[in-house]
């Protein structure tokens, strides 16, 4: 039986995945209890298989977007509606099968004992995994790192993780951004700023082929640009707070350590 919780769900932004959205549905559930899935605007016809397995799982709930507006968005929206019922914590996890559904328990488990904290997954590449995109992944870390003055964020980019709803929500709603590819990086930076901890748990990530129903909405040009202009953004007000964020900081060091 699937762990079940009133203050813990998980959540899947989906975007035209196909049929392998399904799998990572039903993994998720085997899991954990509930499972929330936002269908960001797609046209592949999953919305409807989706919501025919809703309707027989009370574990399981469905929202479909008119149309595609970004996995921050649905992830946003799927946080409004976890918060308007109580929930306080929701595991992020992508819908295209790379991310590990039997470590949905093991996340909860650290979140529930900690929950000051943002539970992140830490990847473990195989051989499956794109040159390209490690190395890419590398340099976004390392401003990451920068831009949280080295708050011991294991990856930025790595989706599978547990967010506090209500300081992500706080923070989405004071600025335009995070809304698409950008959301994941930006989540973690602004909540360290604010002062929540990370917590990382390694986890493995899967880089599927065609054949075995993988699908990747990642484009080089169009998401790398992304990604600059939004560590342009965050090294900007990064400046802008280093005072603050320096003397925090300072205040949290152990006399011996000043």
């Amino acid at each position: 039986m699937p762990e079940s919780s009133r203050t813990h769900l998980v959540l899947i932004p989906s975007y035209n995945t196909g049929p392998k959205v399904f799998e990572t549905v039903r993994e998720a559930r085997a899991q954990w209890r509930p499972v929330w899935v936002v269908v960001d605007g797609s046209t592949d016809g999953t919305a409807d298989v989706l919501q025919q397995m809703a309707a027989v799982d009370d574990g399981l709930r469905v929202w479909v977007l008119p149309k595609n507006e970004g996995k921050g968005s649905a992830v946003m929206h799927g946080l409004r509606a976890a918060a308007a019922e109580g929930f306080t914590h929701a595991l992020t996890m992508d819908s295209d099968g790379q991310h590990p559904s039997a470590l949905i328990p093991v996340f909860m488990a650290q979140s529930l004992e900690r929950p000051e904290t943002m539970v992140l997954g830490r990847p473990v590449f195989d051989a499956t995994a794109p040159l390209l995109r490690v190395r890419g992944r590398r340099v976004s870390n390392g401003w990451t790192q920068l831009e949280t003055l080295f708050a011991g964020i294991g990856d930025s980019l790595y989706g599978f993780r547990v967010y506090p709803i209500a300081a992500l929500l706080a923070i989405m709603d004071r600025q335009p951004w995070m809304r698409r590819f950008d959301f994941d990086t930006e989540a973690v930076v602004r909540l360290a700023w604010r002062g929540v901890k990370p917590l990382n748990i390694d986890a493995p990530v899967k880089y599927l082929s065609a054949d075995e129903g993988g699908v990747s909405h990642f484009r080089y040009g169009r998401d790398n640009v992304l990604l600059t202009w939004m560590h342009t953004r965050l090294m900007i007000e990064f400046v802008l707070r280093l005072p603050s964020l320096a003397w925090k900081r300072l205040r949290k060091l152990p006399p011996f350590q000043r």
